[in-house]
């Protein structure tokens, strides 16, 4: 039996992936990374959550609760949320959703990956051999009195930001300069759009902290008053700074997230994408008003009324564009010929936690209720359904949608269905009981807390473990179907899509034949 040459087995060997310059492949190895930081964080977050079940020291100490709440925190936010899907399946669809064979500077592409593995291992080595205890946020003047080894941490996080800026040009300019002729602005696929709308944050924003990270060091080294109160410096300074990266990244981790989901809904609905245009000027317009919004993280730090009061308009101000994207999506599902396959699961799971995840970023905005939830488990549920309801829903929808196009191999739908039921009630279930917590003034970070709050937190954790089931059971059928999984055909889902047009799993080159003229749209299925 003839094997069809693809990307997977075009070339042998570990070396010819360690110096691929195929941007398919370099999707791959970013998958691989990312969810090995998934991994990682999780496990750190069931360690919390077990903590937790008690109201009293259960397997760690106060010390130990704060550097592991660091550890799933950091992990989680720059290894796994941020490049988890511009990463992966930017660098593995960009090129064939634009009708090309590869980014525009596919040296620099894989230059991106190695210093993003270059970054995680600063921040390994950081857990391996310190105690970094500060928190994701790097807040002064913990950092500032930290041990040595937050300089190995902060390090590693700083190298990473060269990772996003790198991967962020490259996508900006193959989405420039690298379409297919015939293929205007206004036929792109959506997920296209908020890959762009994210690179320029990446570009814009990053350095700002990148910048933050270098000053945090050299302040720890070289005793510079810059941060630390005790030398001179303003640590409220360090916040503003750290803010004005830290919420548009917010946006470098969700609006990639709405471009897979809008690629999900068209393709299960067999359907056009209802309000295409204004759903790509809203992805533009939310990666514009996410440098403008920072300040609603200093509520309570000090700042003169005047500027809280306008932080909090330019909070509600970026709901428009996100809930016009909502609106959209269930629009297009109106009248809708629905697939209710696993990736349509995800996206429905999609609509309902994120839209419970803005709502409740509007009433942290809200500057009277803002006081009183403040550093409450309240935001932490807020948070986690913005970043997990959203971006990891949506990682997931994705992850399920593109497997049999990169891989060419389907997985069992009645385990993958199995898996979302146990991963959407457990999330429920973990983080909604957080809401409540907050509500009645359990503050987070607490290692420990009074009685009144332990069946919250007891449910809580009762609820990650569903959580976890779930996971695993993902992480099963998934190896399952690429050792023995049927063969996928090369468009099972009937999307009108470009990547859908090519073999699964796709030649080293893409397409058989470069697309010479594209003259429809993504989402055009009557000329599908």
């Amino acid at each position: 039996m003839t094997t069809v040459s693809n990307y997977i087995n075009a070339k042998k060997g570990i070396l010819s992936w360690i110096f691929t310059i195929d941007h398919k492949r370099i999707g791959i190895m970013y998958l691989g990374f990312v969810l090995l930081a998934f991994f990682l964080g999780g496990m750190f977050a069931l360690l919390l959550r077990l903590e937790l079940i008690t109201p009293n020291e259960l397997i760690l100490t106060a010390r130990q609760y704060n550097q592991v709440f660091t550890l799933h925190g950091a992990i989680m936010v720059f290894l796994f949320i941020i490049p988890s899907i511009p990463a992966t399946f930017g660098n593995f669809f960009l090129p064939i959703q634009l009708g090309t064979i590869d980014v525009a500077f596919p040296k620099l592409n894989l230059a991106s990956l190695w210093i993003y593995v270059l970054g995680a291992i600063f921040c390994f080595y950081s857990i391996l051999s310190g105690s970094v205890d500060t928190g994701w946020t790097f807040y002064t003047p913990y950092s500032s009195t930290a041990g040595g080894s937050i300089i190995p941490m902060v390090t590693g996080v700083f190298i990473l930001g060269f990772s996003s800026i790198l991967t962020g040009i490259n996508f900006i300019v193959t989405v420039h300069k690298m379409r297919a002729p015939g293929l205007t602005w206004f036929k792109l696929p959506l997920f296209v759009w908020t890959l762009y709308a994210t690179a320029i944050i990446q570009v814009l924003a990053t350095p700002v902290l990148a910048i933050t990270l270098l000053l945090l060091v050299l302040e720890k080294t070289m005793g510079l008053g810059i941060f630390d109160s005790a030398l001179g410096g303003d640590p409220v300074l360090f916040q503003h700074f750290f803010w004005f990266y830290s919420h548009p990244a917010v946006y470098i981790m969700i609006l990639p997230a709405m471009g897979v989901i809008s690629e999900v809904v068209a393709t299960f609905c067999k359907k056009e994408l209802f309000g295409y245009r204004i759903m790509a000027y809203s992805s533009l317009a939310i990666a514009i008003i996410a440098f403008l919004v920072w300040g609603h993280h200093l509520f309570v730090s000090g700042q003169s009324p005047f500027i809280t009061m306008l932080f909090s308009l330019l909070t509600f101000l970026v709901g428009i564009p996100s809930g016009i994207k909502v609106f959209n999506w269930i629009a297009t599902m109106y009248a809708g010929t629905i697939n209710m396959k696993t990736p349509f699961l995800y996206f429905l799971s999609f609509i309902f936690l994120f839209t419970v995840g803005g709502f409740t970023g509007v009433v942290l905005g809200t500057l009277s209720l803002d006081i009183h939830l403040h550093d409450t488990y309240f935001v932490v549920a807020h948070f986690h359904y913005v970043m997990m309801g959203g971006t990891v829903m949506a990682f997931l929808a994705g992850l399920h949608y593109w497997w049999p196009k990169m891989f060419g191999k389907m997985y069992n739908e009645v385990a993958a269905i199995v898996a979302f039921v146990f991963i959407f009630i457990g999330f429920n279930v973990t983080f909604f009981s957080q809401f409540i917590l907050g509500a009645n003034g359990m503050p987070r970070r607490y290692y420990n807390y009074i009685d009144e709050f332990q069946l919250l937190h007891f449910t809580s954790t009762v609820g990650s473990w569903l959580l976890a089931v779930g996971f695993f059971i993902s992480l099963a059928y998934f190896i399952s179907s690429l050792r023995s999984g049927k063969k996928a055909s090369e468009n099972p889902w009937e999307s009108s899509a470009l990547e859908w047009k090519t073999a699964s799993p796709p030649v080293t080159q893409n397409f058989s034949t470069i697309p010479k003229r594209i003259d429809s749209g993504p989402y055009d299925y009557d000329k599908a």
